[in-house]
């Protein structure tokens, strides 16, 4: 019998847990060639999450695990170890709060196991329910990022999918401190196939991604997949200098030509500094977003911290 690792990464979920567990099982149930092996991640929690999660293994030890992690160290550090944790011939990530459908989990099998795909993945095709500035925020995310970055990143793809062991090694082969599995999971190649599903809304509690942190996901995103902004601030920083040293041509032709005139204001001269001043420290700003990524890989601290594990 083949078994499938389900990870699914915790963080104050405590009403989620309990309702997620029966609903896959269900499924699981209608998959009688396939052996769960369950992976609660608790990434920190601050509520009974982990209390949660300890009942469960209570009452199926033999299929429910569970990591969990001495702070917060985010869903990115939740999912690696998981994917670590993992000893399945087949690995599926899901989210607690079953906005990834169990229903497809038969039909993702059915696929892989043929030997044709090496990964099964879902997209939504719709985000009803969100709110509407949120929505726009990821289409633009992912029209700008496969515009800049050679690795292209699926709009609307879930980190929920069903992948081979061939293909999990390959992820865990890539150990970044700072990781955005979206880009890597397509980094990384592989034959995949994608699901498309209507948006389905949280069974309880509510998100922590709100909008602030999920701009700060996407751009960790384009930092780790593109180099278009160092190549913008470049393409800044000549563009001034060549205003810059034109306008100080004009400035010369002028005084030469109409030695009594006067020559710009000390407004306008203000306005020029602020302007330069303004392009140098946001270049100096984009520099210092990938040395700071430099700098926390070198120092090769770990992803994240066990507590216990079971």
């Amino acid at each position: 019998m083949k078994k499938l690792s389900i990870i699914v990464p915790c963080y104050n979920e405590e009403e989620s847990v309990p309702l997620f567990y029966p609903a896959v099982n269900k499924v699981m149930d209608t998959i009688p060639d396939l052996e769960p092996e369950y992976w609660f991640i608790n990434d920190g929690s601050k509520d009974n999450t982990l209390k949660e999660i300890k009942e469960l293994r209570k009452k199926d030890p033999e299929h429910v695990h569970f990591v969990s992690f001495s702070r917060n160290f985010g869903k990115e550090s939740a999912l690696y170890a998981g994917l670590q944790a993992a000893t399945g011939d087949y690995v599926v990530v899901m989210d607690v709060d079953l906005q990834d459908p169990p229903k497809f989990l038969p039909q993702m099998y059915d696929l892989i196991k043929t030997g044709e795909y090496d990964c099964i993945g879902t997209r939504r095709v719709d985000r009803t329910g969100e709110a509407k500035f949120k929505s726009f925020l990821s289409d633009m995310f992912y029209k700008v990022v496969n515009k800049i970055s050679d690795t292209e990143i699926v709009p609307g793809a879930r980190d929920y999918r069903m992948m081979t062991r061939q293909m999990v090694d390959a992820v865990l082969n890539m150990p970044e401190y700072n990781r955005f599995s979206k880009g890597i999971f397509s980094w990384v190649g592989f034959k995949t196939k994608y699901l498309d599903y209507h948006n389905v809304e949280r069974v309880a509690g509510e998100s922590d991604w709100n909008t602030w942190k999920l701009f700060k996901y996407a751009m960790d995103g384009i930092a780790d997949f593109s180099q278009a902004p160092l190549n913008l601030a470049v393409w800044i920083g000549t563009g001034s200098f060549i205003l810059s040293l034109i306008g100080l041509i004009a400035v010369i032709i002028r005084r030469v030509l109409y030695p009594d005139s006067s020559i710009f204001g000390w407004a306008s001269m203000v306005c020029i500094i602020l302007l330069l001043g303004g392009l140098q420290l946001l270049c100096i700003g984009i520099l210092g977003k990938y040395i700071g990524r430099v700098y926390i890989q070198v120092k090769n601290r770990p992803i994240y911290i066990i507590k216990e594990k079971k």
